[in-house]
This record gives structure tokens, C-alpha cells and sequence, in this order.
């Protein structure tokens, strides 16, 4: 498994202009914090937050909740100074942005090194039809992605598509997202959704790219988040389905046997890894919670 891997059920973008929303995330039953540097942050705040956000995760008191740092593209005014402002505060990743090739992550790691956070993972955005296309080999270009992150709403925008309940035009950006990062053993989340008032459609994608097989969503505001946690939290009954499962194959084998039938299911060996990492990752979700 992934060394990076946890929990991202949810992870909530918070503005780094803002230090009160700094000081709430603390507060929230979420899975990482996302505090940002980026594109919502108006260019005259651009300096104001990267010192509000220093002084948040020198700061500390996130619990056990994952604390990343979004910065400004490296080729802004920005970029190069908020990794050199960021690798030494003890933030536990930095998402860049704008990923679109190996050479950007390449570039991303180096700038990092450079500032003295040679010991961070990183993360990487998805959110242009280039990187969509060219998603494999980012996933494959350092041991030290922790998670490829979607942004949704950037890439919907540059397809000239419209946004829909079913999402319907995001499901081939989704689906190959996926799969790099299950081929690489990335942990992979989705992007945000836009609509604050239409929780009936958040819900759905939220259940919907749990089915596509995504580790989590990104949400940009708190009330978001109990159907985040929700959705991608094992529920009781599939915990106890994947311990029936675990029991029986390990008793075929013992028999002699390479497969088994419960409840009226054939079960083989790759049924056996995806339920004990079922229960892994509820494991690591209640001690995460019971840590916040």
C-alpha cells in the first residue's frame, strides 16, 4: 500500500486570506485540510495569506486531521515563494497545481527539494484536458504523489461542457483518473461541486464517485461535509459482509480450495485483499475520529 495512504474521505479548501476559517477547520469533522494559496485568493491577499497560513501550521492544533498546502502555480509570481515559505512548517503535503506532464512534477519535486522539504509528499491537480489525457504518466512519475487531486470544475470548464446532475461529461475524466492512480497506488479524490444549495446533486456525485472507486471529495464549504463522510465511510453491514468473506475463503483454503460461494456469491482471492483493505481503511477511519 501506498505509505501516503489515510483516510481522505473529505478535504475541505480553506481560504488562506481568511484566518477565522483557518481557525474553524480545526474545529470540523473533516479528513484533510486544503489551506489555500491559489487561484481564489485575489492577488492582493496573495502575500497576506501565505502568512496566514505559516502561521496556522506552525501554529498546529489540527488533531490527526491531514493539513495540505495549495500553492500558487510555479510559473506565478507566487509559486516559488510559497514552497519556500511552506516546506519547512510541518504541513503534511503540498498540492501544486497545474499539473499537466512528468517534466511539472519533475519540476514540482525540485522546487520543493530545493526549499528544504525534500521529506514531503506532494500532491498534483487534474483539471485540464491535457492532464486528463496525460494522467498515467503523471501518476507514474514519483513514489512521492500521495494523491492525485481532481479539479472538476477547471476541467469542465475548459471542455466546453455543461454541468449536470449525472455529471454525465466527466465520467471518461473520472474513470481514467482512476485508473493511473489504482495502476500506481495513488490515492485519488474528486473535485469540488459549485452548487452550495443543491445538496440533493452533491449527495450523488459524492455517491457517485465512490462507486467510480475514488478515495474521497474535496468540498469548499463546511455543510458539505456530513455527506462527504458519509458516502465514503464502509458502513456496518459491508464490514460484516467483508468479515464473513475474509472467514469463509480463508477456511476453503485451508480445505484445499481456491474459491468459495457465499451468499450465493462466488468469492476468489482478489475478493479477500479488497475486503481486508475494506477493514483497514474503517480502522484507520475510527481512530482518525476518535483523534479529532
Amino acid at each position: 500500500m501506498n505509505p501516503y495512504y489515510r483516510p481522505r474521505r473529505s478535504m475541505l479548501y480553506v481560504p488562506g486570506c481568511n484566518p477565522r476559517h483557518l481557525h474553524k477547520a480545526r474545529t470540523l469533522k473533516v479528513d484533510s485540510v486544503i489551506l489555500d494559496l491559489g487561484d481564489p485568493i485575489l492577488v492582493e491577499a496573495k502575500i497576506a495569506s501565505r502568512r496566514n497560513v505559516v502561521e496556522a501550521v506552525l501554529a498546529g492544533g489540527y488533531g490527526r486531521r491531514e493539513v495540505v498546502v495549495r500553492v500558487n502555480d510555479l510559473d506565478s509570481p507566487w509559486g516559488e515563494e510559497d514552497v519556500k515559505a511552506v516546506a519547512p512548517t510541518g504541513a503534511d503535503a503540498v498540492l501544486f497545481p497545474n499539473i499537466e506532464s512528468k517534466a511539472d512534477v519533475d519540476k514540482a519535486l525540485a522546487a520543493l527539494d530545493a526549499a528544504g522539504g525534500s521529506h514531503l509528499p506532494i500532491m498534483v491537480m487534474i483539471e485540464s484536458p491535457r492532464a486528463v489525457l496525460r494522467v498515467e504518466e503523471i501518476a507514474a512519475a514519483s513514489e512521492r504523489i500521495a494523491c492525485i487531486v481532481m479539479a472538476t470544475s477547471d476541467l469542465i470548464t475548459q471542455l466546453h461542457a455543461r454541468r449536470t446532475p449525472d455529471r454525465v461529461a466527466l465520467h471518461y475524466s473520472l474513470s481514467r483518473a482512476v485508473l493511473a492512480a489504482r495502476a500506481f497506488d495513488r490515492s485519488v479524490v474528486d473535485g469540488i461541486s459549485t452548487d452550495l444549495k443543491d445538496m440533493q446533486s452533491f449527495e450523488y456525485a459524492c455517491r457517485l464517485a465512490r462507486d467510480l472507486g475514488f478515495d474521497g471529495k474535496s468540498l469548499v464549504h463546511p455543510f458539505q461535509l456530513p455527506y462527504c463522510n458519509d458516502a465514503f465511510t464502509p458502513k456496518p453491514h459491508d464490514l460484516a459482509a467483508a468479515t464473513e468473506l475474509i472467514e469463509a475463503l480463508e477456511r476453503a483454503h485451508r480445505e484445499g480450495k481456491g474459491v468459495v460461494v457465499v451468499n450465493g456469491r462466488l468469492i476468489e482471492h482478489h475478493h479477500l485483499k479488497a475486503a481486508r483493505r475494506l477493514l483497514s481503511a474503517a480502522e484507520m477511519i475510527r481512530q482518525l475520529e476518535a483523534g479529532q
